[in-house]
Order: C-alpha cells, then structure tokens, then sequence
C-alpha cells in the first residue's frame, strides 16, 4: 500500500493542486476550449455535449495532421522544401477520402508575396 502511495506522489510531483486543461488531459494540441467557444458562438445546436468540443478538436487535428503529412510527401517527390498552398492542394485532390470530404473546397492560391 505504502508503495502505490509513493507512486502517485512522485508522478504529481509539483502538480498537486494544479488543474490540467482540456486540451492536455485529451493530449491534443488544437485547443478544446477555442472549439467549445466556436461550437457556442455558432449556434450550432441548442445543447453542447462535454466531449463534444474535444471530439471536433481531435478530428480537425487528425485531419490538418493527414493533409500536412501528404504534403509533405509529395514536396519530397518533387523536390521541394516548403509546402504550399498548390502542394496542399494536390495532397488532398490525389488523396480520395479527402478528395470527396473536400470536393467543393477552393484552397485560395492568394499569398504573402515575396519579401
């Protein structure tokens, strides 16, 4: 018994009495709280799940983790170093899950100019 005391010590070591957000106990990146404020601010529905603004944070973080990953890989095939809009764009038109999720999406070719 002594021993389980010891470990839950140790691992909240400097933690005791701290509140973790959202956006960590979910181990996401994409802030759970900013999603809860837009599915608000929307009016999207009348009532607002708890989880629902942690599944909507996962999912658009899975999905721009997908589409920059594709990008990516066909930067390399063509050599290239940075990913722009144009290789964003063809990530998701040869991908077909995200071609038909994205069928009536314009990815905008307007940018910041040269310096």
């Amino acid at each position: 018994m002594s021993e389980r005391r010891s470990r839950r010590g140790s691992s909240a070591a400097g933690r005791r009495g701290h509140t973790r957000s959202r956006t960590a106990r979910a181990e996401l990146i994409f802030s759970v709280s900013k999603m809860e404020r837009g599915l608000w601010e929307g009016h999207y529905a009348q009532r607002l799940s708890d989880n629902a603004p942690v599944y909507l944070a996962a999912v658009i973080q899975y999905l721009t983790a997908k589409i920059l990953e594709l990008a990516a890989k066909e930067a390399d095939n063509r050599g290239e170093r940075i990913i722009t809009q144009r290789l964003l764009d063809m990530a998701v038109h040869n991908d077909g899950l995200l071609s038909t999720l994205f069928h009536a999406i314009t990815i905008s070719q307007v940018g910041p100019g040269p310096n």
